[in-house]
């Protein structure tokens, strides 16, 4: 199996929203009005699609809080989170 595609959900300060950007290409593949909507419901995991992904939750000021991988069986076993 390859490696997962990396994704981060930041908050976009210019347009007051919180986007979940891929990594590889810097682009924002979905937006939302708050951070609470982006992580509940598995409103994630329906936005990295099918093959998945790893995505890094960012706070409002910079720092990550947490990493997630969709779908949760994919997480690699010796991750320490």
């Amino acid at each position: 199996m390859g490696k997962l595609p990396k994704y981060t959900l930041e908050y976009n300060e210019n347009k007051a929203c919180w986007d979940l950007q891929n990594d590889k290409t810097d682009r924002a593949v979905k937006s939302f009005a708050t951070k609470e909507k982006a992580t509940k419901g598995g409103v994630l995991e329906r936005a990295v699609g099918q093959n998945g992904g790893s995505v890094k939750i960012r706070l409002k000021s910079g720092r990550y809080e947490e990493e997630r991988t969709y779908p949760g069986k994919l997480d690699p076993r010796s991750s320490k989170g």
